[in-house]
């Protein structure tokens, strides 16, 4: 009977042993920075504005959803690699001067407009094969170099008020929207967009163009609208200009801030043919705790522009996103519920992808997350130490 009753003891001590460290897990993956807000059980992530310096502590690995935005963070090397479920980054409107090494393979959305970074090196993309949206507006940039059949699922790139002079080459095949707005752009190198089929709006005003190559668009069939307003076209030079406008009179996509021509709106030759362009009100989709992600792998309609010519301020919803045209500038939605933004730096801070969700709630400190997860929370605990009791209290009679 002795050694019964300490087979018993033992047993149970075990039994206690593994509910206690059970119990210690749930408590440490149940911790929400309390600097953040937290929702979903803790997998969509806020962090935007909170004057953070450096990452914060006790993030899950499981998150799916994180925003940095509009804080101070300088160095993110090598710090976000371990968070193999993300699938969206804001790391807009911080100190950075580089795009952050090692960064999730996982990454759908990435957003990293507003810093200081000055050039993306090829290594910053060659193995982000899931990313289909890319942010990189209102930066530095100059150069950018991009290698053949990497970023093979980009839809979205987002390189507006920047400082390029030349169209990037070797941009992925698969783009759909490329914002080069505001930007010192003049000239399109040729058989830069010879591999762009999919490419259907493309954002090319307020630059510095005076003449383009001829067929320099003859190969993007895809196109529905382009933007070439505010941009110091050389009409005088008939010999050089002739073929774009040419070029305009035949294409079935519509183009705003044509060249040489007081009107604002030409092109869409064969638009009775075509899908009918409208506008309609623009309402803001939620993102994070409200997204569903999955809907991230539908492909987007179109990507924010932080401002066209006074000519082009027209309706250029793109069917069937709807679009406001209203104010300075034109957004236009992305199926999925994100965003690429140029927002211009002016306005306010919390303007650009600082999206905050409607179920995600300021916390008090101390109180990092909902409380109808700090219920399921507690009552886990609860059943776990109503066990400890049932096994501790017969083993000690």
């Amino acid at each position: 009977m002795e050694r019964i009753r300490k087979a018993h003891i033992t047993l149970a001590s075990m039994l206690a042993n593994l509910l206690l460290i059970l119990l210690f897990v749930v408590r440490v993956l149940a911790i929400c920075p309390p600097m953040c807000s937290c929702s979903r059980g803790h997998r969509v992530v806020d962090c935007s504005a909170r004057e953070l310096g450096i990452l914060p502590d006790s993030l899950q690995h499981n998150i799916h959803f994180l925003n940095l935005s509009h804080n101070r963070l300088q160095d993110l090397d090598g710090l976000l690699n371990h968070f193999d479920h993300l699938r969206t980054l804001d790391i807009s409107y911080n100190h950075l001067h580089h795009l952050p090494l090692g960064l999730p393979r996982a990454l759908w959305d990435l957003r990293a407009s507003g810093n200081y970074i000055r050039q993306l090196e090829k290594n910053d993309t060659a193995y982000h094969w899931n990313l289909q949206n890319l942010d990189l507006s209102h930066n530095l940039l100059e150069r950018v170099v991009l290698i053949n059949n990497t970023l093979s699922n980009l839809q979205a790139l987002n390189f507006s008020h920047n400082k390029f002079w030349t169209v990037p080459t070797n941009m992925p095949y698969n783009l759909e929207i490329v914002d080069l707005s505001h930007n010192y752009l003049l000239q399109i190198l040729p058989g830069s967009l010879d591999r762009l089929p999919r490419l259907s709006i493309f954002y090319l005003h307020a630059n510095r163009f005076t003449s383009l190559s001829e067929g320099v668009f003859n190969r993007l069939d895809g196109l529905q609208l382009l933007t070439l307003g505010e941009n110091p076209w050389a009409c005088e030079d008939e010999e050089n200009i002739n073929h774009l406008l040419t070029w305009m009179q035949q294409t079935p996509a519509k183009v705003l801030g044509c060249p040489c021509y007081t009107r604002p709106r030409c092109g869409e030759v064969h638009l009775a043919t075509r899908r009918t362009w409208h506008s309609a009100v623009f309402t803001e989709p939620p993102l994070g705790a409200d997204a569903r992600y999955p809907i991230h792998r539908a492909p987007m309609q179109a990507v924010t522009s932080g401002s066209l010519s006074k000519s082009a301020q027209l309706n250029v919803a793109h069917n069937p996103s709807p679009v406001n045209t209203s104010g300075a500038g034109v957004q236009v939605l992305i199926m999925g519920g994100g965003f690429l933004t140029s927002t211009p730096h002016s306005m306010s801070t919390q303007s650009s992808t600082t999206i905050r969700t409607r179920s995600t709630k300021k916390v008090l400190p101390g109180r990092s997350c909902s409380t109808r997860h700090q219920i399921h929370i507690c009552s886990f605990e609860t059943t776990i130490l109503s066990l400890l009791c049932t096994v501790v209290i017969p083993s000690a009679l």
